[in-house]
């Protein structure tokens, strides 16, 4: 039985990355084009939608989501959401219609075939350099100003799986505050289980995602940063332990 799990998880690893990369070189003609132009990126969005949905459901995943509320068409917003698993990233392709941008770690870019899209349509970051933290700020400042909004995983990173919240990073919401964009706080409590970094885990089933009320930011000044960081994570936590 122990030998026919390992196989399994073998297999299901292994059919994953198929999944990633085949959707990307059918439509790679498609999806070069899209990236040519800043403008276009709404194209190269629809396309990454259509891409994630084959991966989950590719991969067994049965998706349901709830809502306390829904995005509004054509407006700008800060999407956050609980980091346990490299699914985080077409869940939230999946769930969110409003064409947004990741704000990532640049060694995702290293990943082939997948990297080479990532790069060019993500704002990446190298969490160890202040200089590129500091121009993530205004590479989301001409994205934000083009219509589109930021998605950002606060923890930084995926924590250790008996951690089930990391602590927050202060980014997004210094971003959301200064641009005066909505928090949209998302909770996605089933990823771990379904497909975490430990390679000898996962199985298809259930994957929630709920979309939690709008926190608003244009009352608020950067002194306020913080708060906003601990409001949000309760938001989410509370969320977690309720499921």
């Amino acid at each position: 039985m122990k030998w026919f799990k390992i196989l399994f998880w073998l297999l299901y690893r292994i059919w994953f990355y198929v999944l990633l990369a085949l959707p990307i070189l059918v439509m790679f003609p498609f999806l070069i084009i899209s990236i040519l132009k800043e403008t276009w990126y709404p194209y190269f969005f629809r396309m990454a939608r259509i891409w994630s949905k084959i991966i989950l459901f590719g991969m067994g995943f049965h998706i349901k989501i709830t809502k306390d509320a829904i995005p509004e068409p054509h407006r700008s917003y800060m999407f956050v959401a609980n980091h346990t698993s490299m699914t985080d990233i077409m869940l939230m392709l999946v769930v969110i219609k409003n064409p947004f941008v990741f704000v990532g770690k640049a060694e995702l870019a290293k990943i082939p075939v997948f990297g080479f899209f990532y790069k060019r349509t993500s704002i990446l970051v190298d969490r160890n350099s202040t200089k590129s933290r500091q121009a993530v700020f205004l590479r989301a400042q001409k994205r934000l100003k083009q219509g589109l909004s930021i998605c950002i995983f606060p923890e930084g990173g995926v924590p250790e799986e008996s951690i089930l919240l990391d602590e927050f990073k202060d980014g997004a919401f210094r971003l959301a505050i200064n641009h005066k964009i909505p928090i949209v706080p998302l909770t996605f409590p089933d990823n771990k289980k379904r497909f975490s970094y430990t390679f000898f885990s996962g199985s298809p089933g259930q994957m929630r995602a709920h979309i939690h009320s709008f926190i608003k930011t244009d009352t608020l000044d950067i002194k306020g940063t913080k708060a906003l960081n601990e409001k949000t994570k309760m938001i989410i936590y509370n969320k977690l332990i309720n499921y």
